[in-house]
């Protein structure tokens, strides 16, 4: 059987096991793996940033938060109706990346990395700061999730709703890692001044790859703010973008695979840990520098590794 066959069972057999998850785990842990699909689905937009096309942001949670605060305030402020308050998140998300994309494209490296870190400080500042609009620090809360004829208030109704979303977002991501696009991003993270001297337009592909990593860090984004049924300006604090800088990074940079599974341990991590002691957050600390120390591309390249040496004579 081929690779290609044995990824397709294997994308099958998770399906069904998420479908399956409702049936077999209580409400607060089926919550936890709705939090944990959430912020998969953030790791993953950022790596295609980081892992596809080789530009570390530190400000990614700007989209995230963006879309975050255009659910709530349609939602509480404007009294819109949340599931049409869903598509204009979006829309939010995608329009700070391009506005901020000309901006941070001008710089690579370290720059790169305090430019993005500084336009997601200034979108923090207008939340924490704007208390008429926003509330500063108290944060909005009563954000009312989206009824499309049936209630997403119970934990499992929300959670086969974040399932398809976060699946079908999914899907998109793979395509566009798999299509001529996403090869081109790989070509100009390997080198740009091969790529240009091939005559592609690099500063282009990087403009749309930054755009669509908004607007996925969007899509993850509203569905927090629906899960949480609230939104503060923590969504777009450096805290969470260097969280999810960490993500991709403990589970290994352009696979998709490894993003979301570091997403996924991250999140428990934190809820096991923290029920465990109130040291919580340097416990999680020494995990990072063990993982970055032994295994420097991430869960997925460390397995790599030991399945290599197990072919190895």
């Amino acid at each position: 059987m081929t690779a290609r066959a044995w990824t397709i069972i294997g994308c099958f057999a998770v399906l069904a096991l998420l479908f399956m998850l409702p049936e077999v785990l209580r409400p607060y842990y089926l919550a936890l793996v709705t939090k944990m699909l959430i912020f998969a689905l953030f790791a993953m937009s950022l790596d295609l940033l980081l892992g596809y096309t080789g530009l570390a942001s530190l400000g990614h949670a700007a989209y995230f938060g963006v879309a975050a605060y255009t659910i709530a305030l349609l939602i509480v402020r404007a009294g819109v109706d949340s599931g049409l308050a869903f598509p204009v998140a979006l829309v939010a998300a995608a329009a700070t990346g391009a506005l901020f994309a000309p901006l941070a494209l001008r710089a690579r490296g370290s720059y790169f990395l305090m430019i993005t870190f500084a336009l997601a400080q200034v979108v923090w500042s207008v939340a924490f700061g704007w208390r008429s609009l926003t509330n500063g620090d108290d944060g909005i809360p009563d954000v009312v999730r989206p009824d499309f004829g049936w209630s997403l208030d119970s934990t499992t109704s929300f959670y086969y709703f974040v399932l398809a979303i976060v699946g079908l977002a999914t899907l998109l991501l793979v395509a566009i890692v798999g299509s001529p696009f996403g090869r081109a991003l790989r070509g100009i993270r390997e080198s740009e001044s091969r790529m240009q001297a091939l005559g592609y337009n690099v500063w282009r592909y990087q403009y749309v790859a930054f755009v669509l990593a908004a607007a996925f860090a969007g899509i993850a984004g509203a569905l927090y703010a629906y899960y949480n049924r609230f939104v503060g300006p923590e969504y777009l604090y450096v805290v969470q973008s260097a969280e999810a800088l960490i993500m991709v990074i403990l589970g290994g940079a352009g696979t998709l695979i490894g993003p979301a599974i570091g997403a996924g341990l991250i999140v428990f991590l934190e809820d096991f840990v923290s029920s465990m002691t109130a040291h919580w957050v340097l416990v999680l600390g020494i995990i990072y520098v063990l993982v970055t120390l032994f295994a420097p591309r991430g869960l997925i390249g460390l397995v790599d590794q030991l399945r290599q040496r197990r072919v190895k004579p």
